[in-house]
């Protein structure tokens, strides 16, 4: 396939599949995110058994939609049960010595000489990657073609079947699920219940406005290719934090007494908040730090047992200020709280004193 000179477009007519989130965009400027399209799912008794050994996770640090599996898996204690790659994560040409300009996720070993951006510029060190020692893939684009995928968006997390040599799944929400719920007999954490039965309204109704306007709002922001797309989802953003700032300062959890699903959904979103969607997609009206029971929750989650080891601030930045030429095309990397001492999510929080013990 040729070049497409803008893809935005090429996508909206029908001319072209989307390939990365940039190509996600409307004739009216709006960017619409495309649904997943592996959605097979792990259950005893059905084609993919829950079985130790047998399954393997994709992930990016930087992508908050990998990083909340990789934190169920902590949780529940699966680090035995399902291996685990991490790619690197500045974008590269997936397709080098070809007329191909797809640019995507990259799998490199810690050692491996620093990758520069697509364009050519900066050094990104290839620290904390994860090769994979599975299929022995490149890049995640040759995991889809080992498929036969023909829908051309090569995304993480992939939960990939090592004994049928298969994408499982490709949707978080349903992967988080999967590991919530089906892997209980060999989990290590069996009795942690991320989506309990007697708060599912509850973690349902919370997910159904953090998803649009919070998670995918502050893409749907930054992402924008007219003032008017942006400042509605701009808008949106805000108020939904608003809302959660208000909710939160009456109850512990975003839906209720206990730690569930939604608030690791929402978790993800406000740990990059600060560092990354306040500068790179114009989200500036306040920051994470500056709302009160936002702040001090957000530092409640990051401190768990199995959630800091799913955030990597480092990875995260140079993704998002070093993949997108058409929103930072010499990857210049803001410098901001990273690398010091006084990263405001490392400090105690006061939700213990100010809400009272956690409801488990």
């Amino acid at each position: 396939m040729g070049k497409v000179d803008d893809p935005s477009q090429a996508f909206h007519s029908g001319q072209a599949k989307a390939r990365s989130a940039l190509d996600e965009m409307s004739g009216t400027g709006e960017f619409k995110r495309t649904d997943s399209t592996y959605r097979n799912h792990i259950k005893k008794g059905a084609r993919f058994e829950p079985e130790a050994g047998r399954y393997h996770l994709y992930i990016a640090y930087a992508c908050p939609w990998a990083s909340r599996c990789l934190a169920v898996r902590n949780l529940k204690g699966l680090q035995d049960v399902i291996g685990l790659s991490v790619t690197h994560s500045t974008w590269q040409r997936t397709k080098p010595d070809t007329d191909d300009e797809h640019c995507g996720w990259a799998f490199a070993s810690p050692g491996d000489a620093p990758l520069k951006s697509s364009t050519g510029y900066g050094e990104f060190p290839t620290t904390d990657c994860i090769p994979d020692t599975v299929n022995g893939a490149k890049f995640v684009r040759d995991l889809y073609e080992k498929v036969d995928d023909n829908a051309g968006k090569y995304t993480v997390p992939i939960l990939w079947d090592k004994k049928e040599k298969t994408i499982v799944n490709n949707e978080s929400s349903e992967i988080m699920r999967m590991f919530n719920s089906e892997f209980n007999n060999i989990a290590k954490n069996p009795d942690l219940d991320l989506y309990p039965e007697d708060l599912r309204s509850a973690v349902d109704e919370v997910n159904s406005w953090v998803y649009p306007t919070i998670n995918n709002g502050v893409y749907r922001s930054g992402f924008a290719t007219t003032q008017k797309a942006y400042e509605i989802a701009f808008g949106e953003v805000f108020a939904s934090l608003d809302k959660a700032e208000s909710i939160l300062s009456k109850q512990r959890f975003i839906a209720g007494k206990r730690f569930t699903e939604a608030d690791l959904r929402l978790f993800v979103t406000l740990i990059r908040f600060d560092e990354v969607y306040a500068v790179y997609f114009k989200c500036n009206k306040r920051l994470i730090r500056e709302y009160p029971n936002l702040r001090n929750y957000t530092a409640e989650i990051y401190q768990m047992p199995g959630i800091k080891e799913s955030v990597n601030m480092a990875h995260i930045k140079m993704h998002y200020y070093t993949s997108h030429p058409k929103l930072n095309y010499y990857a210049v990397v803001p410098k901001g709280l990273n690398g010091t001492d006084n990263q405001w999510w490392e400090q105690p929080h006061n939700r213990d004193s100010h809400l009272g013990s956690v409801d488990v």
